[in-house]
């Protein structure tokens, strides 16, 4: 970019210069901030810069080069001071756009990275989306990258969505809880199994993978342990797996299965609940809850299942790959067209 053209443009209009002094002054003072709130001021400042921008170039009827003065401009004022350049102010520009209101704003959006702010807008195209993902990251700490890995699994969809009993069988501010604490499906993409692998095969491979299970489990479960002995009369019985819930302060059984949803299979998970509550839990502890991760599941048949249940029950499906959108799938070549492909290219060798 040739900056004599970019001063020659600029260097004598009045209202940009004024605006120009009142952006030195702003970050200027923003660099006194304490570092305690450095990233939310930090946020701020790119929200009031990015709707300066908007603001000008209505007002004004400056286009897009607008922003190349300025960043070439804000290098001059603040040499050691990275943020601004054309790409950064740009994104301000849209962050701005974005969350119109600064007060939402202040009070969640600025409360996260801004890196995490940027994934937000780039990744979703829904606000009620962006602001839940947002609240999701202040409450469990997310790194970027573990935001990522949950706009891309769609955990908004998901978390909640189970079948479950919870409103009959848990008192209410549990149930809530509960049912947000499960969602549907559960996606098991880290795992090395094959779709035909035999349960014990998942849950070994789960446990193998205990930091990203737990990560897709979600906040506050903690792992007790797999195949748990229960003595319960003379015969001996295995639960598939254990967890302690921090939050909810139960115990959570979760049994796993490679076919579609059965009833017996309720009633099998019920028993393993039972008997977790007379052997195990304390009194300060509240109702073990159950939940039952099957292949498939038809939802009616679920809900007559867990309709005359007594104890607090969830239903889910898991998959082991991220499903492709319906719309993709046709456009993927098959084996025969991959292998065909292969060989020309052998050919062309």
């Amino acid at each position: 970019m040739n900056s004599n053209a970019i001063e020659s443009t600029w260097a004598n209009d009045d209202a940009y210069n004024q605006w120009l002094k009142a952006l030195k002054e702003k970050v200027s003072a923003t660099q006194l901030k304490a570092a305690i709130t450095l990233n939310v001021e930090l946020n701020l400042l790119y929200w009031d810069i990015g709707n300066d921008i908007l603001k000008k170039q209505e007002a004004h009827g400056w286009g897009a080069k607008v922003i190349d003065q300025l960043a070439a401009d804000m290098a001059i004022l603040f040499p050691g001071m990275k943020g601004f350049s054309s790409r950064n102010l740009k994104y301000m520009r849209s962050f701005a756009a974005t969350f119109s209101d600064r007060k939402i704003v202040q009070q969640l959006v600025a409360q996260i990275p801004w890196g995490h702010n940027l994934l937000l807008i780039n990744k979703l195209d829904s606000n009620d989306a962006r602001l839940w993902y947002a609240q999701k990251t202040v409450d469990n700490g997310w790194s970027r990258a573990v935001l990522l890995h949950q706009v891309e699994s769609k955990l908004h969809l998901r978390q909640g969505s189970a079948l479950t009993n919870f409103e009959t069988t848990l008192p209410p501010g549990q149930s809530e809880l509960a049912k947000e604490a499960i969602k549907d499906p559960y996606v098991f993409d880290f795992l090395t199994v094959s779709e035909k692998a035999l349960e014990r095969d998942i849950e070994a491979n789960l446990i193998d993978h205990i930091s990203n299970f737990l990560l897709e489990l979600g906040n506050g479960f903690a792992y007790v342990g797999k195949q748990k002995n229960l003595r319960v009369g003379d015969k001996d019985f295995f639960i598939d797996l254990l967890f302690f819930h921090i939050s909810l302060n139960c115990f959570v059984v979760i049994e796993l299965k490679t076919t579609e949803f059965d009833p017996k299979d309720a009633g099998q998970l019920n028993f393993y609940m039972a008997a977790i509550d007379g052997e195990i839990k304390k009194p300060e502890h509240n109702p073990t809850i159950g939940l039952l991760l099957c292949k498939e599941k038809d939802h009616l048949v679920v809900e007559y299942a867990l309709k005359n249940t007594n104890s607090p029950i969830g239903v889910s499906q898991y998959v082991l790959t991220k499903v492709l959108p319906n719309d993709l799938l046709g456009q993927l070549p098959s084996t025969d067209e991959i292998a065909t492909r292969v060989e020309g290219l052998k050919k062309d060798e």
